[in-house]
């Protein structure tokens, strides 16, 4: 490697350190409440007793430096005030984990402002579940899946990995009608036969309804996860 090339790297790592650095400290009292970007995360995965809420506000936008929230602004789930954190590479968030059992169905998650003015945002939470499919051992033809807890039509990304390499695998958005998912064997062309691991993400991202002038993002992702051994 020569020494301007090495150079460029120590650079681009001294830059992205000091950004880093900077994404924790500003507060939500140096910023105008209408510059605050709501970044909302919900994640769930079968399997899992609780359900994650990740909650960021960043200032100006996506990429934007994450706010501590300043006293009387805060951030609440269904009325229960979550503390702040922090980690040196994403800054300043708002966490909290929930029982899974408890959290099917509608939620409100409120945020209010330096000057008292709150934003409330409700979404409802609904897992799927994997009703009938292949069993442990699946051949080379089309898989079909049963699936509860979607709407008629509805999409979900789909990934299965082997154990080679050398495999491209599959990783697509796919359709399910009527609760029905078809992996079509001609998409098995991707994988070699062995362990194969098929990981299936329900994710909805939509903009937050009522929020700042900067608006803000709320996803929502469920993950189930399967194991077969493929042959021929």
């Amino acid at each position: 490697m020569s020494k301007s090339k090495f150079a460029a790297i120590i650079l681009s790592l001294l830059v992205l350190f000091f950004i880093s650095c900077k994404n924790d400290i500003e507060g939500s009292k140096d910023v105008n409440p209408q510059n605050i970007y709501f970044d909302y995360k919900i994640w769930g995965e079968e399997g899992k007793d609780d359900i994650t809420c990740l909650l960021r506000f960043h200032f100006s936008g996506q990429n934007g430096i994450a706010l501590l929230l300043n006293e009387p602004s805060r951030v609440e789930l269904d009325g229960e005030k979550i503390p702040p954190d922090s980690a040196k590479l994403s800054g300043v968030f708002y966490e909290i984990q929930k029982p899974l059992i408890d959290f099917i169905g509608k939620h409100t998650i409120t945020f209010t402002g330096i000057d008292n003015k709150q934003y409330k945002e409700d979404f409802h939470f609904q897992p799927f579940v994997l009703k009938t499919g292949p069993s442990s051992i699946i051949e080379r033809q089309d898989w079909v899946f049963h699936l509860e807890g979607l709407q008629p039509l509805d999409y979900i990304r789909v990934i299965v990995i082997d154990t080679s390499f050398a495999s491209n695998g599959i990783n697509e958005i796919d359709t399910v009608k009527n609760g029905t998912l078809v992996i079509q064997k001609e998409k098995l062309n991707n994988l070699v036969n062995g362990p194969v691991t098929m990981v299936l993400f329900k994710e909805e991202d939509q903009p937050i309804k009522n929020g700042t002038k900067r608006g803000g993002k709320l996803s929502i992702t469920y993950v189930l996860k399967r194991q077969f051994e493929l042959k021929e």
